[in-house]
């Protein structure tokens, strides 16, 4: 162990004040530490995010940039441009608005935003956690809204919102397109069309789970916002959150913010003119998230990724069927991006011990995020294959040995 020598002076006084300081030696012992190399994989993350993400992402971050550095302002460039051509949008009515933070802080800069000051009123449509978290959202900000709740198990039905919008006026809608704490797919397109009937209302998706691996034709349907984050199925790293915007509906929302870390036209403005975010970008998160949208586009694109996880969800479902496991949601469901799960009917299941033991075996599944029902969850996204998803099964089935639950599973 090596050591250093401090010389510290005494000061005697507040300030310095005593002129007769004493000096006097201290020495300490200077820890050591290895620079870790990538050589360990970790742990497989079947969860709705973080995710796992490749080697060259990781190795993306390994260079340093300033904020205004010149090749970090392109990346910045890069990635907006890119995410509007993953987005399917015309650049010249849709714009790309990167947010520091993770995808809750653009859903909150997304509400805090784009309601007005004056008569905002949101119908918020929500089967799940992330469908109140908008609730709660608007909560805090003391904005009006009319929460239409439906089964944590059932998709959004959208003659329930005709008859919403029959009933009150309303100047936002919201919706998630994928609940992760279920794996409901709402139908985005169909209530986006049915608001085009009724009401010049802003239309806003929460497609955090779902951007980049189920296709959403965004001007179809009438969406005018779009948030995802980084960390999910494009395969980054957590850090930064976007919003895809209607460029006429976002400036027009300019001065309705009700926050200064959150205002999405001032943090848009600032992009637009010099290319910097106003306060410190997450630059090495940047970077492997530019890698990240490389590797989506050599994968074949939104529709290439989607046909890898639907491939994982499927090795998993026949898998977990065979050990008895019982889905929460039943066959008119066809989402492919996290599987929910009940708890199986055993007296010797304990899900902490579940998880944990899993987890020693380096594969990390997902507690379930339901009111009423005992659940858990495993996602199909991220850097895994179906041999991931095989190797699972095979942990899966020793742990359930090993705390003796009769297989077939009674669900």
């Amino acid at each position: 162990m090596s050591v250093t020598k401090v010389n510290v002076a005494s000061m005697g006084g507040p300030c310095g004040a005593n002129r007769n300081r004493r000096a006097f030696s201290l020495t300490l012992p200077l820890k050591t530490h290895p620079v870790p190399l990538l050589l360990k994989s970790g742990k497989k993350l079947f969860t709705p995010g973080p995710l796992c993400t490749s080697k060259t992402v990781k190795e993306a971050m390994l260079l340093d940039y300033g904020s205004r550095d010149t090749t970090f302002i392109e990346t910045v460039k890069y990635i907006r441009e890119k995410l509007l051509d993953v987005a399917g949008v015309d650049p010249s009515q849709y714009t790309c608005v990167p947010l520091q933070g993770s995808g809750t802080y653009a859903l909150e800069a997304v509400i805090s935003s784009t309601v007005p000051r004056q008569g905002g009123k949101v119908l918020v449509l929500a089967n799940g956690a992330y469908g109140m978290r908008v609730s709660r959202i608007c909560k805090a900000h003391n904005i009006d809204h009319v929460l239409c709740r439906f089964p944590d198990e059932e998709k959004v039905r959208v003659e329930v919102v005709e008859e919403a919008l029959k009933q009150d006026t309303f100047t936002n809608v919201s919706i998630v397109h994928c609940e992760t704490s279920s794996g409901v797919i709402n139908p985005v397109e169909d209530v986006g069309l049915l608001l085009k009937r009724y009401t010049d209302a802003t239309y806003f998706v929460d497609a955090m789970s779902s951007f980049g691996a189920i296709p959403l034709d965004m001007v179809a349907c009438g969406v005018d916002y779009l948030v995802s984050s980084a960390n999910k199925c494009i395969e980054g790293i957590p850090g930064f959150s976007y919003v895809i915007a209607n460029r006429e509906k976002l400036f027009n929302s300019k001065g309705w913010s009700r926050t200064l870390s959150f205002d999405l036209v001032e943090q848009c403005e600032g992009l637009d003119q010099n290319g910097q975010f106003r306060f410190t970008p997450p630059t090495h998160v940047m970077l492997a998230f530019k890698q990240a949208l490389i590797e989506l586009e050599q994968e074949g694109g939104v529709k290439g990724r989607a046909r890898r996880y639907k491939e994982n969800r499927s090795v998993l479902r026949d898998g977990m069927t065979k050990l008895g496991f019982r889905e929460l949601l039943d066959d008119s469901h066809r989402g492919y991006i996290i599987t929910s799960y009940h708890f199986p009917n055993d007296p010797n299941f304990d899900f902490k011990t579940f998880y944990t033991r899993l987890g020693d075996l380096d594969q990390v599944i997902y507690p379930g995020k339901m009111t009423e029902v005992d659940c858990f969850r495993i996602g199909n996204i991220g850097h895994l294959f179906p041999a991931d998803m095989r190797k699972l099964l095979d942990c899966i089935e020793h742990v359930c040995n090993e705390m003796r639950l009769k297989i077939p599973i009674v669900g």
